[in-house]
Order: C-alpha cells, then structure tokens, then sequence
C-alpha cells in the first residue's frame, strides 16, 4: 500500500488541525470501503442476501452455484460441460463483476484484473472438475491441494507476466470465502464452542508467541524483528506479521522475512497436518481444531482442513469419524474465531512495549491508542460472524429434519458450493504468487526462530485439540 493509500485507509485528510480533533464523519466507513476486508463482507453479505430472497420466494440460486458433476471418462465431463456452460458463464459474470468493483474502490486496474482473474476462473475450472474425477480421492487429488500444486509448478515453471498478478488476489478471496462459510456454520455452534477455541488459542498463541520471541532474542536478532516473528507465528500469519512490524516500527525487510517464513511452513502443513491426522486416525473435528491451532495461514489452514473433510466423506464408513463438515468448522472456530482475534491486541500490547522500552530516543513512536486494537482488528470476522447468525435466524424456525430436507439444498448447499469457488481462487492465487526461491533466502537464525515456534505450535497443539478438549472437537457436526 502506498502512503497516500494508506493515509486514506486510516481518513486523514492530510491536515494536521483537523486529523488531530480525530477522524471526520464518515471516515470509518470510507477507511472500511478502501480495504478488502469491507469488501469482503460487502461481497460475501450481499450472495448471502440474493440467496435467501431466492429461497424465501420459492427458488434457489442452485443455477448460478455451479459445480463439476462426479465423471469416470473425458466424454462424461465434456458432455456434462457441453450442457451447462451457461451456469458457468453466468458464475463467472457474477464473480468477476463483484470482484472488479471492490478491485476498482481499491484504486487498482480492473482491466488488468478482468483478464486475469478469466484465468484464474479457467484454471479453477479444469482444478474442481479434476476433483470431481471418481479416482480423484484414490490418488488424494483434493481441489485446494491441487489448486496450490498446480500454482506452485506454473509460478516456478514459467515467468509470469506483472498484469497477470492483478487477478491473484489471495486475501479478497479467502476472506470472501470466509464469510461465506458463516453462512454454514451456526451461531449456535459458536457461542457452544467458541470459548473453548478462544481458550486453547491463547494458551497456543502464548506460548508460541513468546518461544519464537526468546529464541530468537537469544540469536541475536532484533526485539522489533523478533516481535515480528512471534507475531506471525502465534497468530494470524501474514497478516499479524504486517500489523506487528508497523505497530513495533520494524525494518522495512523484517515483515517480508515473516512472511517467506509463514507461508513455507504454511505449505508444509498443508500436505503434512492431513496425512498424519489421517494416518493417527483422529476424528474430522479433532483434526480441524489440530488445523487450526498449527497452521499460520488462514488460507493454507482452510486448505488443509477441507482436504481433510474432503477425505472423510470419501472414505469407506468409519475409516474416518466424524462429519466431513466439522473439519472446517473447528478449524474455522479455531484460526478465524479464536486465533484471529488476538491480532489487534498484540499490535497494541507490542506498540507500548516498543514505545516505553524499545525506543530510547524520545518521540520516535507515537503514543499508543486503545483505538489500535480495532484498527488492527481483522474486520472481516464480522461479516463472519453476521453471516452465522442470520442463516442460524432463518433456519430457527425448522426442525432438523426439515432444515436438512429443505434449508441446506436450497440454501445453504448453495453458499457452500460459492464459498468452495472462492477457497480454489484463493489456493491457486496462492501457487502463483510464491516463489520456491525466495523461500530459501530468509537466513538461518531466522528459519531456526520461527520454526522453534513451529514445534511448539504441533505439539501443544496436539495435545490440547485430542487430549485436553478433544470431547468438545470430536462432536461437531453430531
């Protein structure tokens, strides 16, 4: 984000009489309009919406939540394809409208973004109808791994020309993703075990935090660099890590150091957490909540603890317990829920570290303010959580059966199939947006810092998701 940017995300007008007496009427919502957390909830909130106006009158938006229909030969999905190319045209219209309007009140190239993101969509196509191939769960071809995987070999493979990265816009769409996802995660559900999820993400988020922070100090490196690290480590990835290193004031290099660090390990959990959760034979909630408290990213978590979801509704009854739902629901109740959180109060905490006892030379850092903690808080947990509650309102008025018999395949099947397209946009952005090489230029003392933390985060969070509140994660979904 460039200063003038970013001076207008926060409101100011660039006067300095008037942003002292505060921000001027209106300035929260054209700071929320400029950043892709607003327009995630606008997006997000608004397919929410036409879904339920179709379905309070009698329809559905089954036509435009298009997905690649189970396929044995080439000749069944071209035919299947043949006949409902205009559901996805239609799908793609609406997709790439939403997304060009948010990527034009974000002051980027729409043009730039159209035709890539009609890449991108192609590419997400060819990625879920490869999921959708019956031998697809023989050879664990689940869409996000996919999606990364093909990225990761065309990022790596081919130089990507500059205008096509306008369309790999990994944070609009998992977050875009995420509210959806309220949508099929009940209210109910969270007020049941959402302190559970905040408890064990603090005792993690801790601990992590603070052995990342110590080792590294005991390496030599910078507190600020330091704080960086844990951040990313115990919280919210790559998003705790740019929060921090503004908070802190760190080096401009410390945050793009974090963040190599978040998102290779990130990658190495997403392939390794599914396969040892299914070689341990751990149930689908207990797994999503181990997800959830080991992965650095939300997007690289989602990934995992679908794929974990997607093998359990696959597998042969009782291979894996639980409903393949409640992967990505405990996941979600622990990273988005409990972990996300705690990004606008270590931003605080850590600014008045930095300012009272890092910094030596009076006024270097401005005085911190309460208002931090919600300035650094990821805002679009709250289109999350209005999501939750407004399904779990109009699904209140059935039973069970009937909520399953007519709310989910009119409804809330729907949305789901929506969120899964904006979960593989996110995973393929993903893929071509990292490059193998950088990841192996952070330095030693900062690998072996942040993956100090990495050891702690499995382990304690391994024992806490199956031993200590293993009850409360194996019945989701039940």
């Amino acid at each position: 984000m460039s200063g003038s940017q970013a001076s207008a995300a926060r409101g100011d007008s660039g006067q300095g009489p008037e942003t002292a007496r505060g921000p001027r009427r209106g300035a929260f919502w054209r700071a929320l309009a400029s950043q892709e957390d607003g327009w995630s909830i606008v997006i997000g909130l608004g397919l929410i919406l036409v879904a339920y106006a179709f379905y309070a009158s009698g329809g559905s938006i089954r036509w435009l939540a298009v997905a690649p229909a189970p396929w044995t030969s080439l000749g069944d999905a071209v035919r299947y394809f043949g006949a409902h190319w205009p559901n996805y045209l239609a799908l793609f219209a609406v997709f790439g409208a939403l997304f060009s309007i948010a990527i034009a009140a974000l002051g980027q190239r729409v043009a730039h973004f159209a035709a890539s993101f009609a890449i991108v969509f192609l590419g997400a196509i060819v990625i879920f109808s490869l999921g959708a191939w019956t031998g697809a769960f023989k050879y664990n071809l689940e869409p996000p791994l996919v999606a990364l995987a093909a990225g990761l070999l065309l990022s790596n493979l081919f130089e990507l020309p500059d205008w096509f990265h306008a369309g790999l816009r990994v944070e609009l769409y998992i977050k875009v993703g995420i509210v959806l996802l309220g949508a099929t995660l009940p209210f109910t559900l969270l007020v049941w075990a959402g302190p559970v999820a905040v408890g064990q993400a603090g005792i993690v988020s801790l601990l992590t935090f603070f052995v990342i922070f110590f080792t590294a100090s005991a390496l030599g490196l910078d507190k600020r660099f330091a704080a960086v690290l844990g951040a990313g480590g115990a919280v919210c990835g790559v998003s705790a890590s740019i929060a921090i290193a503004g908070a802190v004031r760190a080096k401009r290099e410390h945050a793009p150091v974090a963040i190599t660090l978040v998102i290779g390990w990130a990658i190495v959990m997403i392939f390794a957490l599914p396969l040892v959760s299914r070689a341990l034979g751990l149930p689908t909630g207990v797994a999503g909540a181990w997800i959830g408290t080991s992965e650095f990213a939300d997007a690289a978590g989602i990934a995992a603890a679908q794929a974990y979801g997607d093998l359990a509704k696959h597998a042969e009854a009782g291979a894996i317990a639980g409903a393949p739902e409640a992967a990505l629901q405990a996941f979600t109740l622990m990273k988005v829920v409990g972990r996300d959180i705690w990004i606008g109060i270590w931003a605080f905490v850590l600014a008045i570290v930095a300012t009272t006892r890092w910094d030596r030379e009076s006024g270097v850092a401005a005085k911190p303010r309460a208002r931090e903690i919600w300035s650094r808080f990821p805002k679009f947990v709250i289109g999350f959580i209005v999501a939750s509650v407004f399904v779990t309102w109009v699904a209140s008025g059935h039973t069970l059966g009937t909520y399953r018999k007519v709310v989910t395949p009119e409804l809330t099947g729907p949305i789901t199939v929506l969120r899964t397209w904006a979960f593989i946009f996110c995973f393929f952005s993903i893929g071509l947006t990292t490059r193998l090489k950088s990841l192996s230029a952070t330095g030693a003392r900062p690998f072996l810092a942040f993956t100090a933390g990495v050891v702690v985060n499995v382990i304690v969070g391994y024992a806490l998701s199956v031993h200590v509140f293993g009850h409360y994660w194996g019945s989701l979904g039940q």
